[in-house]
């Protein structure tokens, strides 16, 4: 405790992988004076006893970016550190034994192709080959990966932590956390005492401290107020006793089975994901060194079965009923989280960060997590987009335990399950409900959750559309699908479509305009009740978010972002010094598009409806206090419609009696993601990351002249592709080919049926684009002149507008033409239409 200073850079908590990972780049970023805090000995907590398994594809690029950072980092830390890490280079398998799982492969194939990560597709005497100790009587096919592997998890610690001291770090063991202090709403110091009780509480003042405390993480981020939904689960596998199995066997993945395994001191280690897992429920988790539980041999049968049909040579060994039978049973504890993903990034509590939840795959990418880890908190932003592991994606929802809890049982027990796109979980469900939620239910419809809020994806079809197949897409695109879908988009086209869209994250930001305006791409000081498309940009010129802003007073503005960014946003604002209060809940939003919504609302109100697009007024619906926004995100005519709360049923419901006449229809989320893909408009997270900028996303035209100037010249362009098939549907990820060769993958994709015709993003690198290309597209409901880009055309391969790619879509090759956008009303004369003439 003496040697403890009074001052820190940074405190890293945790003397796992993840802390001394953190702490190791932390120092290779510069950092000095950085202390790494654990109350045991190094990685004592739940990283001795993971399996350690490295296995680099994963179903989102940034997670096999970080697992790939990871698999080449771990080689080289012997010669960094001089001590051996336990990397074990052996190659993985991954099998399937049903013809779902054998399409799973196919599109993982597809999007490893894009990823350039290296592997090849086996047919079953190819798996036996590699293998040849698998009975294969049942595979149809396997994945194999020559880069992936297997490693020592505490000897992986030790190599880090040694790393990390070789660099500066100071590192001390058995020194408890008794205490963050909070000033100000940020970290100001942490409190510490030895082990043993002795020496007293020593304090160490410091402005960034590191959760990486595990499955004790949630107990950690409590002390200063913070709320880390971390769910300790019990996590159980085996280990044979020798039986001469050679060092190099891959690494086996059997997901159909929820089984995996590998070699161990010439035995075979065995785990698996239950279906019934068990919380561990302790008030100081992790207080203990070395924490096990006694085995629980009942759980594991079904896992120890099917390693047997997959390995005959298992079947000495026993049933799997006695432990004495192996030469160990590990039964620990893991940190998991309510979705299954990494917990990352600054909580609400500034300069508290949080590396935590790494769910029994975090030794993979333990690596990759201290790479962002550090380039965030040192550099203000990750190299790559991590939102889906950013702590703030969750809402105040996730101070709940028993959601949580909910959550991640679900998410353990299906770990292994195939996931197809737009596939909803039901665990604790529902929990926010828009104010017309109840019209929703009564006309049957069909719910999807995000952010914890119930959101329509379709109501029920017409009997018309249910004859024959309705023109379902084959594939995967077809597995979660509704010919309502085409009907609520023509009618949007024909008459009119009513969107609920309360759950839109709703900010009202209060300060300068200057202030904001230097976040935002766009120009804001426009006239009270103007309406500004923009993006939210970072200091490499990508886009953090994706956003609109309305004016609504000299120092007042409401920004409206997508279901699940509201923290993500409002963290962000906070961070440059604005005022930001979250009103997601306070309003309702319902909007109404189409030619004949002028008409609607027009029955509705005694006000004048004639404001000029993109501009925004108070007015009266019925008895209704409305603000009516001249915006669109489907490509026709109409407004959003924001009213409190307490009037949103009322609302919902004047709405509807005074359109159904018209012929509008209520609409659904899947119609709308098919009329935005028709006109263009963006979707952040997946066409446009903080990755990429707004001139290769074809947004200049939302960025003014001078911030546009400074932003990095572009690699790339998005275009919009239409396949040649339509029965062929991009779900995103789809690699995309040139001659044969990867260029790209789909950022996403659907089916526009105002158009007819399938639909797909994609980024082109530019020596495949031609000169002087138009790449300013309407999006948000803007239409505007495009930006040039010239003189970048390599001598390579060049895609002309109207020339082909092939796109990996469900196994096979389609053809795909590159086409100018948008697709549909390339003019916006629907959007600007003045019907009142």
């Amino acid at each position: 405790m003496s040697q403890l200073p009074a001052d820190a850079r940074a405190v890293v908590i945790g003397g796992g992988v993840a802390g001394c990972s953190v702490a190791y780049h932390l120092a290779r970023l510069g950092w000095t004076n950085v202390i790494l805090i654990e109350r045991h000995d190094l990685t004592e907590g739940t990283t001795w006893h993971s399996a350690g398994f490295v296995g680099q594809l994963r179903s989102t690029v940034t997670q096999t970016r970080m697992i790939m950072y990871s698999a080449g980092l771990y080689p080289e830390l012997r010669e960094l550190t001089g001590l051996d890490p336990g990397w074990h280079g052996v190659g993985g398998l991954r099998l399937a034994t049903t013809p779902e799982r054998m399409e799973e492969l196919l599109r993982q194939a597809g999007a490893a192709e894009t990823y350039g990560l290296d592997l090849e597709l086996l047919d079953p005497r190819g798996t036996l080959d590699r293998l040849p100790l698998l009975e294969v009587g049942d595979v149809l096919g396997s994945l194999w990966l020559p880069g992936d592997g297997w490693l020592d998890p505490a000897r992986l610690g030790h190599a880090l932590a040694e790393g990390a001291r070789r660099l500066g770090v100071r590192i001390f063991t058995g020194v408890e956390v008794t205490g963050i202090d909070v000033h100000g709403g940020r970290v100001a110091a942490v409190r510490l005492r030895g082990e043993d009780g002795s020496g007293g509480e020593h304090v160490v003042r410091t402005e960034t401290v590191v959760n990486a405390a595990g499955a004790a993480a949630g107990v950690v981020g409590r002390m200063a107020g913070a709320d880390i939904p971390i769910v300790p689960i019990k996590h159980q596998y085996v280990v044979t006793p020798p039986s001469g199995v050679p060092a190099d066997t891959p690494t086996v993945r059997d997901p159909d089975n929820i089984v995996y395994f590998r070699e161990e001191d010439g035995g075979i280690l065995v785990g698996g994901y239950i279906r019934s897992p068990q919380v561990w429920d302790a008030t100081r988790p992790l207080s203990e060194p070395r924490t096990l539980f006694a085995p629980d041999m009942p759980k594991f049968r079904e896992s120890w079965e099917s390693a047997v049909r997959r390995v005959p040579s298992l079947k000495p060994v026993g049933d799997g009923d006695d432990p004495a039978a192996f030469r160990k049973v590990v039964h620990g504890p893991e940190a998991f989280t309510p979705d299954g993903e990494f917990l990352l990034g600054e909580t609400e509590v500034a300069g508290l960060w949080v590396a935590a939840g790494f769910c029994v795959h975090g030794l993979a990418a333990a690596g990759g997590v201290g790479k962002v880890m550090a380039e965030w908190i040192v550099e203000g932003a990750p190299e790559y987009d991590v939102f889906g592991m950013d702590v703030r994606r969750f809402g105040s929802y996730a101070r709940s335990a028993r959601w949580a809890r909910a959550r991640a049982l679900d998410s353990y027990s299906k770990y292994y399950d195939i996931v197809y796109p737009g596939e909803e979980r039901t665990a604790a469900r529902p929990l926010r409900r828009s104010p017309a939620w109840t019209r929703h239910e009564a006309l049957g419809a069909s719910f999807g959750e995000k952010a914890g809020w119930e959101r329509v994806n379709w109501y029920p079809p017409t009997s018309d559309a249910l004859e024959g197949d309705g023109g379902r897409p084959r594939g995967w695109a077809g597995r979660v699908w509704s010919p309502a879908i085409r009907e609520e988009c023509l009618a949007t086209r024909d008459a009119a479509g009513l969107f609920d869209q309360s759950s839109f994250a709703k900010l009202e930001i209060s300060g300068c305009v200057a202030d904001l305006e230097r976040l935002a791409g766009n120009t804001l000081d426009r006239a009270d009740g103007s309406v500004v498309y923009t993006q939210l940009l970072n200091a490499r010129g990508g886009i953090d978010a994706d956003v609109t802003v309305t004016r609504l007073s000299k120092d007042r503005f409401r920004l409206v972002t997508g279901t699940a960014f509201g923290p993500h946003d409002a963290a962000l604002l906070r961070r440059h010094g604005l005022t930001v209060t979250d009103v997601t809940s306070a309003y309702a939003c319902y909007c109404l598009w189409g030619p004949r919504a002028y008409d609607i609302l027009a029955s509705l109100t005694d006000d004048d409806l004639t404001f000029g697009y993109l501009r925004a007024a108070e007015i009266s619906v019925g008895h209704v206090p409305v603000l009516a926004q001249r915006i669109t995100f489907v490509g026709e005519f109409g407004w959003e419609l924001y009213c409190p709360s307490e009037y949103g049923l009322t609302l919902w419901d004047s709405l509807m009696e005074a359109g159904l006449p018209h012929g509008m229809r209520p609409a659904g989320y899947r119609a709308l993601d098919s009329l935005r893909l028709e006109k263009g408009y963006r979707l952040w997270g997946l066409d446009v990351t903080p990755e990429t900028t707004p001139l290769e996303a074809g947004l200049a035209f939302a960025v003014r002249p001078e911030r546009r100037a400074v932003l990095p010249r572009p690699r790339t362009a998005l275009r919009c592709l239409v396949l040649d098939d339509d029965r062929d549907v991009c779900l995103g990820g789809e690699p995309v080919r040139l001659n044969g060769r990867p260029v790209s993958r789909v950022t996403s994709g659907g089916f526009g049926h105002r158009v007819g015709r399938s639909i797909a993003y994609a980024y082109l690198p530019l020596d495949l684009q031609p000169d002087n290309v138009e790449i300013g597209v309407e999006s948000g409901g803007h239409v505007e002149s495009g930006v040039e880009i010239g003189g970048h055309v390599g001598n390579g391969g060049r895609v002309e507008i109207g020339g082909h790619v092939e796109i990996g879509v469900n196994g096979r090759s389609v053809g795909a033409t590159v086409v100018r956008e948008p697709l549909y009303d390339p003019d916006g004369l629907r959007i600007k239409a003045q019907p009142w003439r």
